[in-house]
């Protein structure tokens, strides 16, 4: 091969080679940031909201209205989905429920226990299961009751009577929950069950809470 041929080889090697500098001199490749898992899960990464003390509400006597249909939007950084309260079955529960929404009292707290494959929890304003508007209503729960996927109901201690409620609620995501009927119902998830799945399978710690917050941004409630 003659002197110029190699000298073209030479130099064709050396711009594959980016100029002869080889892989030393390449340029850093930037590796993307895993996402959180909240973002994997398709939820809004979010701050933890701090955790409130009892709001010392004054006890509701609000009914709803048995003729009426009310639909609770529930707003939240996994999105949104709505519960349709029963009126004709629990007028109390339902109506204390509204009343809480009404004063803004769901606004900002979380969703602080997830169970796969059996319940989303929320509306403690201390966060860990603890607390509650400062008063409790009881209302039978009704007969027949089963808590199957969708139901929503209101979470109470063992010590406390059935159908007793204050803030907190639950929404089943299980096909059933094999649950007593001790816990007052409130309605049911009637728009946006994908979203309550998508909360329902989140990661958690080993004490059932969410390994990132998942916030409840909003919950409005409306007469149709």
């Amino acid at each position: 091969m003659s002197r110029v041929l190699l000298l073209l080889a030479a130099f064709a090697a050396c711009l594959v080679l980016a100029a002869c500098g080889g892989d030393d001199d390449a340029e850093p490749t930037a590796t993307a940031e895993p996402p959180s898992p909240a973002e994997a899960s398709g939820c809004e990464q979010v701050e933890a909201p701090e955790p409130k003390e009892d709001a010392q509400l004054p006890k509701p006597k609000e009914r709803l209205d048995r003729a009426k249909t009310y639909v609770a939007k529930v707003v939240t950084s996994c999105g949104e989905f709505e519960i349709t309260l029963d009126a004709k079955r629990a007028p109390r529960t339902g109506g204390s429920f509204k009343y809480l929404a009404d004063k803004g009292f769901y606004d900002g707290l979380t969703f602080h226990r997830i169970v796969s494959g059996f319940v989303i929890q929320g509306g403690d304003p201390a966060g860990n299961g603890q607390g509650g508007p400062g008063f409790s209503v009881v209302e039978a729960p009704p007969g027949g009751l089963s808590y199957t996927k969708g139901v929503v109901a209101m979470a109470k201690t063992q010590a406390e009577r059935p159908g007793t409620s204050g803030s907190q609620f639950f929404a089943v995501t299980a096909e059933d929950a094999q649950l007593p009927p001790d816990y007052a119902l409130l309605g049911k998830v009637t728009k946006g069950q994908e979203v309550v799945d998508k909360i329902g399978v989140a990661p958690t710690t080993a004490d059932e809470q969410p390994a990132e917050p998942i916030v409840i941004r909003s919950v409005d409630v409306e007469a149709r």
